[in-house]
């Protein structure tokens, strides 16, 4: 078991080291947000990128770069409004739609906002079981396959083997058990 939560925590620990390589610089941004700044005194430009750096925090490294893509790519307009929206939204605490285009709040502007993707809401749980039972098989096929047939591997369950399959006689057998305290 001590194997399993060792790679557990290896893969874990790989994983948060990749999303910090991959950090931005949001160093000015941060203090901008923690200076606690009116929202009536900051411009387009510092919402822009207090939303940007609210993005990288909920989708951080390569899914950031993933979502900015969807919303236009790197310098167009709609990714800006999306960045200055997203930034009203959690800075300003404005009830405004953080998104941009054709889709309004939930898909095609179906669903009124308090259903949007932003509420993490009962239905999160339902994520957390698959991802859980994945763990679970994964756990148990390590230690069915890995763990629990090396402790098998006892000198008498060896001497046993070779005895069966006629590799050493039944003196040898025997004087070998005797040594090894079986």
């Amino acid at each position: 078991m001590r194997k399993i939560f060792f790679v557990m925590i290896v893969v874990l620990l790989t994983n948060i080291s990749l999303v910090y390589a991959q950090e931005h610089n949001f160093a000015e941004t941060k203090q901008l947000i923690d200076s606690g700044i009116s929202c009536d005194k900051l411009s387009d430009e510092q919402l822009e990128a207090m939303g940007d750096y609210y993005m990288e925090q909920i989708h951080p490294g390569e899914a950031h770069e993933l979502m900015d893509n969807m919303m236009g790519g790197e310098g167009s307009e709609s990714l800006k409004q999306v960045h200055i929206n997203m930034a009203r939204r959690l800075y300003c605490n404005e009830n405004i739609y953080m998104g941009y285009g054709m889709m309004g709040g939930g898909m095609m502007g179906n669903f009124p906002a308090s259903y949007s993707y932003t509420n993490y809401g009962y239905w999160n749980i339902l994520w957390i079981l698959p991802f859980a039972a994945v763990i679970f098989l994964i756990a148990c096929i390590v230690y069915r396959f890995g763990i629990k047939n090396t402790a098998s591997q006892t000198p008498l369950n060896i001497l046993k083997k070779r005895f069966a399959i006629g590799e050493i006689t039944k003196k040898q057998f025997d004087d070998m058990k005797k040594e090894v305290g079986g």
